[in-house]
């Protein structure tokens, strides 16, 4: 079904070399800039110096949940206009049954930036922010950066990027995005998937293949053979999206004759451009996937990679859930157990809900798939229900035109419009113990919107919407839209600007100087951030033993985005569902830098400044005291700024881990000042919330370009020796952590000023 080849391969006029070890280094580089993926970074690349990349992006797109705060960045650092398109679409919060009108506030806020600064605003419920950018921004040969992760329009030609907030900031203010020069890797793919297969099985089949082993991780995928011709653009769009969460920086595909036909769909000819590698095309590895061999998938709780096909779960279910529900115990916390193995009758697997919505899900070819299933069936009158959310304003009017929406509503399933909500527990959460198949993105611990500190445990899996529809029509038994014969009709998908013409604001290159900015009371500015002294005293405020700790964990999704827009607020929230006692801890240490700053050494570390031999003078001339969390490995899942945000605000120094599990997640800890620390394998790390740290001489070492430091750490009553490491830091992010954050360095007069 999917094959992984580790070693580097050539891809010279359709035929794979696997054996090119007569390569050498240079000649390896020099070939990897045939890969469709170097020819569009060539492009926009201004780095002189090989190996190292400063990319400026064509344009950029962003939220309601992430744009108030990369604005309010943005122009305390400056920024006068937008140099580039920037979209800001309101997908995220859309619901405004929180906190009165602070989402509608934001929204406000938004369309006033979009006027003052010359912005793409796209209202609520209009769009999904991906499915927006294919149908308007996308083009062939360009770049995209957004602030959230599922950015991806590979399929369309365009390589994109999802990174935290600083990262956009930085490109409105015309400066680079600044990474080594990624490693490429071969996705080939063959034959055609069978009825019944979806992209969402195809997705997650590739998921489980390589997120594990991090086979992807910060690279490249390229998609090329001739299974990429069998593929409706919906299809590769569905696939496309879901490469995020196999840890990848990009993913980008050939383009042919179906992806011209969609811009001309879109009324966007001019996009269009042919896409193929160039004559021995070098890749640092290969997956090749056998479409025809496919199988309906599903992935459990509580990762995409947790993935098995339907046929094997169902085969094996009691092992398997039980499994699940060992797992739901490590991770929930709070010694609740999710129960699932209740959902087993007669044989089968029953789930309690059905959602198809989203970048993922809700797209025109899927939603025609599950109503073509459904087609005079029902979902049924007993506990199982089902909704499916459109990803646009277009896409829904396409289904009303061709009797989708109808049909659907006739087998029982609601029609909502187009939001985000279930992918980040906005929404649509089960009852407690419920069983979600869902084909969205994501379906980690804590994100679906349960509150396990109230008792709550639910369960998400992730399935496509064909297997989603075939199970509803058995009642919520989990069924492989392969077991059912359905002709599957042929739909015409008709495209109407006019929706967008009539209502999107389009004022790129029309900026408003004299416009007011509508400031919600919700929306407030970041408070003061010091620069990094020159040791650092770090105080453990949470110790995470779990193999792998997502954003959602480090800042909970769902009700708390609606308060993104206030970083005091949003702090209160940081590990409430993994550590509930941090922020209580956090704001203790701070409350001991304060007194540091007061000039008081705090009552409780009078005895460790002695243990660690650190004078008066030092302490309060050279020292800063922060907190610090260690987690094995941090920052899997969204790009999401406010999970390393959310710390620094609390006082928050630096993290400790064994690895950052994303590129994104370490450059949002660099852009707000907390340093990225790492632990060897032979480092064994055994300490608990309240041991202290003393790193002497860090800014001296960023400074002066080292990539590790001595420690000191006082534990059980000992002080015992240790050494942080850190890897190599670019100039600027030198001078980011020197400063104390990506406004401050800003603010110290670094960075490209043009344009201000």
């Amino acid at each position: 079904m999917i094959e992984l080849t580790k070693n580097g391969i050539i891809y010279e006029n359709g035929q794979i070399n696997e054996s090119p070890e007569t390569l050498q280094p240079d000649q390896k580089s020099e070939f990897r800039q045939n890969t469709i993926a170097y020819q569009i970074l060539n492009n926009h690349n201004t780095s002189k110096i090989p190996g190292k990349l400063k990319l400026k992006f064509d344009s950029l797109v962003s939220h309601d949940i992430t744009y108030v705060g990369i604005i309010q960045s943005a122009r305390e650092s400056g920024m006068k206009n937008f140099p580039v398109p920037y979209t800001m679409t309101n997908c995220h919060n859309s619901l405004c049954a929180i906190g009165g009108t602070i989402n509608e506030d934001d929204h406000v806020y938004g369309l006033s930036a979009a006027k003052k600064y010359g912005g793409i605003y796209v209202p609520a419920n209009f769009a999904v922010m991906h499915q927006f950018e294919r149908e308007m921004m996308a083009f062939g040969g360009g770049m995209i950066l957004g602030s959230d992760s599922h950015t991806r329009y590979g399929a369309l030609g365009t390589l994109a990027i999802g990174e935290g907030g600083p990262e956009l900031v930085k490109q409105l203010l015309q400066n680079t995005y600044d990474i080594d020069a990624p490693k490429v890797i071969l996705v080939y793919l063959e034959n055609e998937p069978r009825p019944g297969v979806g992209p969402h099985d195809v997705a997650i089949a590739l998921i489980k293949a390589v997120f594990s082993n991090e086979f992807a991780k910060n690279r490249i995928l390229e998609f090329v053979g001739p299974g990429v011709k069998t593929l409706p653009i919906d299809f590769r769009n569905g696939i496309d999206v879901m490469t995020t969460e196999t840890t990848c920086l990009s993913s980008i595909w050939e383009t042919d004759e179906k992806v011209k036909e969609y811009y001309q769909l879109h009324h966007r000819p001019d996009a269009y451009r042919k896409l193929a590698p160039l004559n021995k095309a070098y890749y640092d590895g290969m997956v090749s996937i056998d479409l025809a061999k496919i199988e309906p998938m599903i992935a459990l709780p509580f990762h995409p990679s947790n993935a098995y096909p339907i046929r094997e779960l169902l085969e094996n279910a009691e092992e398997i859930l039980r499994s699940v529900e060992d797992d739901s115990e490590k991770l929930l916390g709070n010694s609740l157990r999710l129960s699932l193995l209740d959902k087993i009758h007669d044989g089968k697997v029953y789930a309690d809900q059905g959602i198809i919505a989203g970048c993922a899900g809700g797209m025109f070819d899927n939603l025609c798939a599950a109503a073509d299933i459904l087609d005079q069936g029902t979902i049924g009158n007993d506990f199982f229900s089902m909704s499916v959310y459109p990803s646009s304003m277009p896409v829904n009017a396409a289904l009303t035109e061709n009797g989708i929406i109808l049909q659907l509503q006739k087998a029982g399933v609601v029609n909502k419009p187009a939001f985000c909500g279930p992918c980040f527990g906005a929404g649509d959460i089960p009852s407690n113990n419920g069983l979600s198949i869902r084909h969205t993105t994501r379906n980690f611990p804590n994100r679906e919107g349960a509150k396990p500190d109230q008792g709550q445990a639910v369960g998400i899996a992730l399935m496509d919407a064909r297997s989603i529809a075939a199970s509803a029509a058995n009642g919520g038994a989990l069924t492989p839209a392969t077991d059912l014969d359905i002709d599957y009709g042929k739909y015409e998908y008709h495209f109407d600007p006019t929706i967008y013409k009539k209502r999107v604001y389009f004022g790129f290159g029309k900026g408003k100087e004299d416009e007011t900015l509508r400031m919600g009371p919700n929306i407030t500015n970041w408070p003061k951030m010091h620069p990094l002294a020159e040791n650092l005293m770090l105080v453990l405020a949470a110790v995470i033993d779990d193999p792998v700790t997502t954003t959602d964990e480090l800042i909970p999704s769902g009700e708390t985005s609606s308060y993104r827009s206030n970083p005091l607020k949003l702090a209160e929230f940081t590990l409430s569902r993994r550590v509930p006692e941090y922020v209580s801890r956090a704001k203790a240490i701070g409350l001991m830098e304060q007194t540091r700053r007061d000039g008081e050494v705090p009552t409780e570390l009078r005895d460790v400044i002695d243990r660690f031999g650190i004078s008066k003078s030092d302490f309060f001339k050279n020292m800063s005291i922060g907190s610090v969390v260690y987690a094995n490995k941090p920052g899997d899942g969204s790009a999401r700024e406010q999970a390393a945000s959310s710390q620094k605000v609390l006082g928050g120094a630096a993290n400790i881990a064994r690895e950052y599990a994303t590129k994104r997640y370490r450059s949002n800890c660099i852009n707000w000042g907390i340093v990225p620390f790492t632990l060897s394998a032979d480092q064994p790390f055994f300490y608990q919330a309240g041991d202290v740290l003393y790193v002497p001489g860090i800014r001296a070492a960023i400074q002066e370009g080292k990539t590790s430091i001595p420690a000191k750490i006082l534990a059980n009553g000992r002080v015992t020796d240790l050494v942080l490491n850190w890897g190599a830091f670019t100039e600027d992010e030198k001078l980011i952590l020197l400063s104390g954050s990506l406004m401050n360095y800003y603010a110290d007069g670094h960075g490209n000023k043009e344009g201000k």
